[in-house]
This record gives structure tokens, sequence and C-alpha cells, in this order.
């Protein structure tokens, strides 16, 4: 497994000479270690549960065994309204790796024929849908949400589906997907009718089980490498007190200047935090965060692969499935509450045989959750920061506050739950032995409050520390 390429080419595989015109395409000759184990057996019909490193070339696998299966065998009668059937589908747990998925899709399918439609929800609904019901399309690539609103509506039949994969299985479990999984796969074909293969890098019992249970996948089909972070992942860690983390992390910028680096945090709050201070010490980067509108999502990531952004700022919805190609760093400003979330974060760099970067910074605040990592990374090197590692931090502005809405806490428009005459409550009935009214505050009620305005409600969490927005 230490080697990036193994001495199997495609060429000496039994792949349909279109799909060997769309590998060669794309520039490559020989399979990774684990097309090499996995294609062979894929290739042949069997169910296959595959666990690897990120960035092995796993979605390789599964849509060259899929286009393979779907050429060489002839078509089956629709019984959709007299369509052709839909014939293969591919599962993913975001929005972000079913456009992957179906990029690499078209690229090594081009010269074949075979059709390609993504489905997945926050953007085009009309426009998906309208695919569904007036083109033929022989794979699905899919989110399970939105799949399911298209199912109840009777716009896609999955009752004829040659082939299903299931990838990245235990982030579906992560999110919540797996009934939506369970639910879809019921109304596929039946499992002895389909070749079912799963794909992750990471594999527990319970995935395990859905895979038993519906795939018709047993435990020893499975293929499980002896270590689950790249080899040419270099990995540092840095204990650093909540207060030097962000000087830190600019003094790491500067000396390493990385060509495109990732940073991980764990809240939306903390990237938006981070955003700031980069734009604020004039480093191009942007925050990547699951409540971002699909078309911000896909404008900042295309921003990224093209180099006009340097840093991405992002939690963990980014960190599983995206293959962004010269991803030379990757820092955890957070350390992940989830173990394997550090493996797919780390996974970003690396892939495909190129050397990375992974710096993860340990504060007091979340040290606690570095145990179960270093013994599922199997270890991570310590390197103690330097008084010349620290660098100065230029504050961002302060972000302006919101707009009050017309009439707002206005003395002349009666508010919600006051009388309109004159916008006041009527006074309460004192308690006995309640306290006077303080000085200065005679005729004001000893049951309210002074008005704060909003900006300085004591309500509002405060940043961690060293961090002010």
């Amino acid at each position: 497994m230490n080697n990036v390429f193994s001495d199997t080419t495609f060429d000496q595989l039994p792949i349909h000479e279109t799909v060997l015109q769309g590998i060669r395409d794309a520039g490559f000759s020989s399979c990774t270690p684990v097309q090499e184990r996995v294609l062979p057996r894929t290739l042949a019909g069997e169910n296959i549960a595959a666990q690897s490193q990120t960035g092995t070339g796993k979605t390789a696998t599964f849509l060259i065994t899929m286009m393979d299966r779907l050429l060489k065998a002839p078509a089956a009668t629709g019984t959709d309204k007299g369509r052709p059937p839909l014939r293969g589908l591919v599962l993913a747990p975001t929005r972000e790796l079913v456009v992957q998925i179906t990029a690499e899709a078209e690229l090594l399918g081009r010269h074949t024929g075979l059709s390609f439609q993504a489905v997945f929800g926050g953007i085009d609904y009309d426009k998906q849908r309208t695919a569904l019901q007036e083109q033929n399309i022989d794979i699905l690539v899919a989110t399970p949400g939105r799949l399911i609103d298209y199912l109840k509506q009777r716009v896609v039949n999955l009752n004829d589906v040659e082939m299903v994969v299931i990838d990245e299985a235990d982030r579906m479990f992560d999110l919540g997907f797996i009934n939506d999984i369970r639910w879809i796969l019921r109304r596929c074909s039946p499992y002895d009718r389909r070749q079912s293969l799963l794909f992750s890098a990471t594999l527990s019992t319970r995935v395990m089980e859905l895979a038993y249970e519906h795939l018709n996948i047993t435990e020893s089909t499975t293929i499980t490498p002896g270590r689950l972070t790249a080899d040419k992942v270099k990995q540092r860690l840095y204990h650093v007190g909540s207060d030097e983390k962000l000087p830190l992390l600019f003094g790491l910028l500067a000396r390493e200047n990385p060509e495109r680096a990732l940073i991980f945090c764990n809240t939306k709050r903390m990237a938006e935090t981070l955003e700031r201070y980069l734009k604020a010490n004039e480093y191009p980067g942007a925050a990547l965060t699951g409540d971002v509108p699909q078309h911000r999502r896909l404008s900042i990531l295309k921003h990224f692969k093209e180099r006009k952004l340097r840093i991405l700022v992002a939690t963990d919805v980014a960190s599983r499935g995206l293959h962004i190609d010269n991803v030379t760093h990757v820092f955890n400003f957070d350390l992940p509450q989830d173990p394997e979330d550090y493996v797919h974060r780390i996974g970003r760099t690396a892939r495909v045989g190129a050397t990375g970067h992974a710096i993860s910074l340990a504060s007091e605040d979340d040290a606690f959750y570095l145990e179960p990592i270093e013994k599922l990374a199997g270890g991570i090197p310590v390197v103690w920061a330097e008084e010349d590692d620290l660098a100065a931090v230029t504050r961002p502005p302060r972000a302006a506050p919101r707009p009050r809405k017309p009439g707002h806490g206005s003395e002349t428009t009666a508010g919600r739950g006051r009388k309109s005459d004159g916008g006041r409550r009527p006074s309460r009935s004192r308690r006995p032995g309640a306290e006077q009214p303080a000085a200065g505050n005679e005729g004001r009620p000893s049951s309210r409050r002074p008005r704060r305005h909003r900006s300085e409600s004591t309500s509002r969490p405060s940043p961690p520390s060293g961090i002010s927005d």
C-alpha cells in the first residue's frame, strides 16, 4: 500500500474498450493498489464492500465497473411508461460529492454513449425534475433526500436498476441518512438481480450490517488496508493555548506559504470569524459552511480549484468526498470531535500519490479529543511552537450592527403585548417586601429591567479566547 500505483494497467483488465478510451483521456494507465485489488472482482460481478484511504481511486473504481457492466449487458425493457429503464444508481451523502462523481463519470464515460444525471438538493429543482421526466438516463447520481422526493412524485423508477453503489457509507450514518437509504433500497430491484457495491474510507459494524441486510454483502468480502491515513501526509501537532491559536496559525501560513490550503474548524461561527481575519491580514480566502447557498458553495469551490482562492475555511461539510488536486496543506484549527473526521480532513491532501502537510492545533478546549484521534491515526508527531512561530495578527473591523426595523422600539409605535395608548403596559402590583426603585429610576416599575440595545445583549455567546469579532 506504500506504492501509489501498482504494476497492473487498466489495459490488462477486461474493461470495455469505450471505457478504456475515457480512462486514457483522463491520463490514467496504471491502477492504484485499491483498483488492482477490487476491479478484478467487481468486473466479475461480485458484491463488494471496500475500505481504503481517501484519494486512492474509489470513485473511478465503481464508475468503471458500472459503465462496463451496462455496456456489456443489454438493457431490459423499461417498465416506466415505455421509456428505457434507469440502470445504475450511485448514492452519495453530500451535494459536492454528487457533483464531483457526475463530473468524473462524464469524463470516463465520454465515449460510451451512456447518459448521466445528478440529483441533489438546494438548486435546480424543476430542472432536475424535468430531466428525470423527459430524458433517457442510464446512471443517476443522487443525494438521498432529493431522490426520495422524486420517488414519491413517481418521476423516477428504480425497479430495473442493475447496479447500486453507496459511497461514503459511514457518512450516511453520521448525517442521519440511514433510514432514507433503507427506504430507497427497498424500492430498487431485488438484491439478487443487481450488483451492489459499498465504498468508504472507514467501515464500521453498523455499516456492514446495512451491507448484509440490503446489499447481500458479507463481511468476508471487505477489503481493509492496514492504515487509514495516507503515507505521504506529513502530520504535525502543536500544543498551544487558546489565545495563541490565531497567532500560530498566521505564523504557520507565513512560514509554510501553502499553494492551496484547507483550514478546518468545528463551528459555523468560527469559520466566519477566521474568514474575516484572513481578509484583514490580506490572505485570499473564503468560508464554506453548511448553510451557504448552493450556488455560492459551487462558486467558492470553483474559485478554490482555479486558484483564485488560496485558502478555504470549512466545517466538516467539506471534509468528505471532495477531490481537489494539489491541496498542499490541511490545518485543523479545531480538533474534530469525531476521530474519523480527522482521517477525512487530512485526506484532502496527499491525494493519489502527492505529498501534503496536515497540521493540527490542540488547545486546552479540545485536547481531550486527541487520544482517540491518535489511536485511529497511529500517532501524530508533536512539535513545540517557538516564540518566532507566533505572528502579529491584524484584527478585522467590527461588523456593523444590523439595521433595526422601522418602528422597532419606537416611542410612538405600539409594541407587541403593549396597549396602544402611549405604548405603556399597566403597572404591576408590587409584592410585599419588594425593593424600591433605585435612585434615578423613579417611576420605573421594579419588575422591569432597563432596556438594552440589541448589540449590548449579554445573551450573545462570546468568541473563543484570543479571538474578537
